[in-house]
C-alpha cells in the first residue's frame, strides 16, 4: 500500500475513534473525513461505511491485545489475568469508541464466521483461556470460553464500572474473578449435561 494511502487510512481510523469518543449522536463518514482532513471520496475509497471504520478500529485494538498476549511469558491464570487487565486498560484508553460496537448477531455466531475484527482478540485469548481451564482442571471449553470472556469484558460494562467509582485495578480484579467463577460454573454445567 502506498504511504499516503496507508496514512489516510490511519487518519480515518483515528478520526473515527476521536469522534465516537466524544459524540453522543451518530457520526457520518463525511464528518470522519473532515476530522481526518481528507475528502469524503477518499474516505469512501477506504471504507464503505462508518461500520467498516469501526470494525477496522476494533481490529486494530484487538491486534494490540494479541501482540501483548504473545509477549507474555506466564501461562494459565496468570497470563489470562495479564491479558484481561491489558484489555481493561485499552478500553479505558479508547473509551467511548470501544463502546460503539454492537451487532444484532451473537458473539459465537460472528466468531465462528471468522468476523474479521473479532479474530485478533480471539487469537489473544484462546491460548490463555485454554491454559487456564487446564490449570483449573476443567474441560476445554473451546470458543465457549471466549464467549464467557466476551460477556464479562464488554467495553460498555467496563466503562460503566469505572464511571460508577471503581478504579481500573478494582474493575479488572473483579472481572477476572468473575471470569474464573464463570469458567468453573460453565464447565460443571457442561459436565452435568453430559451425564
Amino acid at each position: 500500500m502506498r504511504s499516503d494511502t496507508e496514512r489516510n487510512r490511519k487518519y480515518l481510523i483515528k478520526a473515527a475513534a476521536l469522534l465516537f469518543e466524544n459524540s453522543p449522536t451518530p457520526v457520518s463518514l463525511a464528518e470522519i473525513a473532515k476530522q481526518a482532513e481528507v475528502s469524503t471520496a477518499t474516505a469512501y475509497r477506504h471504507f464503505s461505511s462508518v461500520e467498516d471504520i469501526l470494525h477496522a478500529f476494533r481490529a486494530q485494538v484487538g491486534s494490540e491485545l494479541r501482540d501483548f498476549s504473545a509477549q507474555q511469558t506466564t501461562r494459565g491464570v496468570a497470563r489470562l489475568e495479564a491479558v484481561s487487565r491489558y484489555w481493561v486498560s485499552l478500553v479505558i484508553e479508547h473509551g467511548g469508541a470501544m463502546a460503539q460496537m454492537r451487532s444484532h448477531r451473537g458473539y459465537l455466531e460472528r466468531l465462528r464466521e471468522n468476523t474479521g475484527y473479532l479474530t485478533p482478540q480471539a487469537e489473544a485469548l484462546a491460548e490463555p483461556l485454554r491454559q487456564t481451564t487446564e490449570e483449573l482442571g476443567l474441560v476445554d471449553l473451546g470458543d465457549e470460553a471466549l464467549f464467557l470472556w466476551n460477556a464479562l469484558f464488554d467495553p460498555r460494562d467496563i466503562l460503566d464500572l469505572i464511571k460508577s467509582g471503581h478504579t481500573e485495578d478494582e474493575a479488572a480484579t473483579r472481572l477476572v474473578g468473575a471470569l474464573r467463577g464463570a469458567l468453573i460454573g460453565w464447565s460443571a454445567a457442561a459436565a452435568d449435561g453430559n451425564r
